[in-house]
């Protein structure tokens, strides 16, 4: 049974698949230097260390992992709505498994999402916890 998505949703989501598609033909992530994937629900966000050559996630992390660590605020993340501290988190949690790795330097795929909010604090969370991009 098909489900009716409204049409303007459709829309969007056709929208960013296609601007998805043009980053991926631009980027490509390599074992020395792989591919930073940021997806975001409503509710989550995943970050994931992808080498595309063998098609191997190396690192993974979301928030859910963070509800198991109790995380002090730092002073950055006191003018960032709840959302975006949970991303900002994630992005330093993600930093911290690819140095476990030995990785340090990374490409950035934002996945067809606009740079800014949830997506934006990911990615400056990330380059804290010592991540190159």
């Amino acid at each position: 049974m098909k489900t009716k998505i409204r049409k303007r949703t459709a829309e969007k989501y056709k929208k960013r698949f296609a601007r998805r598609r043009r980053i991926r033909a631009k980027i490509f992530g390599t074992a020395s230097r792989p591919r930073l994937s940021v997806f975001r629900s409503t509710k989550h966000i995943y970050l994931q260390l992808i080498d595309d050559e063998k098609g191997h996630t190396l690192a993974a992390a979301s928030d859910l992992e963070l509800k198991k660590k109790k995380i002090k605020e730092t002073d950055k993340e006191k003018e960032m709505t709840n959302k975006v501290k949970i991303a900002f988190r994630v992005g330093k949690l993600l930093a911290e498994k690819a140095k476990e790795k030995g990785i340090e330097k990374v490409v950035f795929d934002r996945g067809g999402y606009k740079y800014h909010g949830r997506v934006k604090a990911a990615a400056e969370g990330a380059r804290e916890g010592g991540l190159i991009f």
